[in-house]
């Protein structure tokens, strides 16, 4: 990046940190004219590009909200940091989020998304909360990027933005066979809202093996090679892992994780996120905004379990049990209340044979997944390091 001037991001243009009108006033929300997004609507690692959303303000809240035009990078700067976003109409957005007005003629939108893209390692390191990371807008401000000139920025955006392309067709791929697996549940067990079958009906909390518990309070560490800190962070929207590897400062061996062991997040704007533990991730702890559900295995099987998180059915039990708090926060009492339908455990034992089946083309497909992403890596090192253009 040194052959190019490092600008601060408070020179790029406009910066604002969103906010969230009053949910009790109704009129803010009483119809859909301005998509307000979430740092759930965008995902991480690739740039998003923010179209419809899962949420809308009124156009009475417009004057309470902060509103940002059509090409605005968006930037998750509390909780999961880091993830971009770029708007494709006026939007709105909420406080865990700052957005980079550029400056016209200067900046190309896409150019600059990519260009924070670089500096992700970097926002990481100086978000400065160990258990919610947080970057205020003082912070955000200052970090610096590369200015090329604007016909290289639109060229660098240009070769990136094909590159994604082919990973978010990849990931289309991977993500039908999930669908797949969801299919293939309903098929087998039907709804768990009707429960069409009869299967008897237990909670979360009858199904354990021990008690629901809530994860470790240490501080995360760099990576020491032998224990993995799991966070709510580090869990994926797919229920896998990211790249993100770090250690706890300290553990205790109540905290490991064992084959099968299924993790609640209940906290933020991921709750409701769940992931299942195998041994192919080594040696793992996780943390306390995180809830660890072990299965009885003569009841329920871990796939079956997984896959019944991904039903409608969970999270409609999710958004209900959210209106019973201030902020998204389930606990352990209330997860342990979720209605599971328990069917014949040798029927379940033939979905999770499915499932591995399955699992195993998935393994094939993400290796694919695997090499697209390196190269997109190398391509984006190559263009900000000035060897392409």
């Amino acid at each position: 990046m040194g052959k190019w001037e490092m600008v601060r991001l408070g020179d790029v243009g406009n910066i604002l940190t969103g906010n969230t009108p009053k949910t009790d006033d109704p009129k803010n929300y009483d119809s859909s004219d301005i998509p307000f997004y979430k740092p759930s609507d965008i995902q991480g690692n690739l740039i998003t590009v923010l179209g419809d959303s899962e949420n809308y303000i009124s156009d009475y809240a417009r004057e309470k909200a902060r509103i940002a035009p059509a090409n605005s990078v968006l930037v998750t700067c509390i909780g999961i940091v880091g993830k971009i976003g770029i708007t494709t109409q006026e939007s709105s957005f909420n406080q865990q989020i700052n957005c980079v007005l550029p400056n016209p003629g200067v900046y190309n939108p896409q150019y600059l998304a990519y260009a924070i893209m670089t500096v992700n390692r970097h926002l990481n390191h100086i978000a400065n909360a160990a258990v919610v990371p947080i970057i205020n807008k003082s912070q955000f401000s200052d970090v610096r990027v590369p200015l090329p000139p604007l016909d290289v920025q639109k060229k660098i955006a240009d070769v990136l933005d094909r590159a994604t392309a082919l990973i978010e067709k990849r990931k289309a791929q991977i993500a039908k066979l999930d669908l797949l697996i969801k299919s293939k549940f309903i098929d087998m067990f039907g709804d768990p809202a009707i429960n069409p079958k009869g299967w008897e009906v237990s909670t979360l909390a009858g199904i354990s093996a021990e008690k629901l518990s809530y994860g470790s309070g240490a501080a995360a560490v760099s990576y020491d090679d032998k224990v993995r800190y799991v966070r709510i962070t580090d869990i994926n929207d797919d229920g896998n892992l990211n790249h993100n590897i770090v250690s706890p400062s300290m553990y205790s061996e109540k905290y490991l994780l064992d084959d099968g062991d299924i993790l609640f997040a209940r906290s933020g704007a991921t709750v409701g996120k769940t992931f299942k533990y195998t041994h192919k991730w080594g040696r793992c702890i996780y943390a306390g905004y995180l809830i660890k559900f072990t299965p009885n295995k003569t009841k329920v099987l871990p796939d079956y379990v997984f896959a019944y998180t991904k039903t409608d059915f969970y999270h409609k039990f999710i958004e209900l049990s959210q209106r019973t708090v201030a902020q998204p926060n389930i606990n352990a009492r209330i997860y342990g209340g979720l209605e599971v339908c328990v069917p014949p455990i040798e029927l379940q034992h033939q979905f999770a044979d499915f499932v591995r089946q399955t699992e195993k083309s998935k393994v094939q497909m993400q290796q694919g997944l695997d090499k697209l992403e390196l190269l997109y890596k190398s391509l984006m090192q190559k263009c900000f390091a000035g060897e392409m253009f």
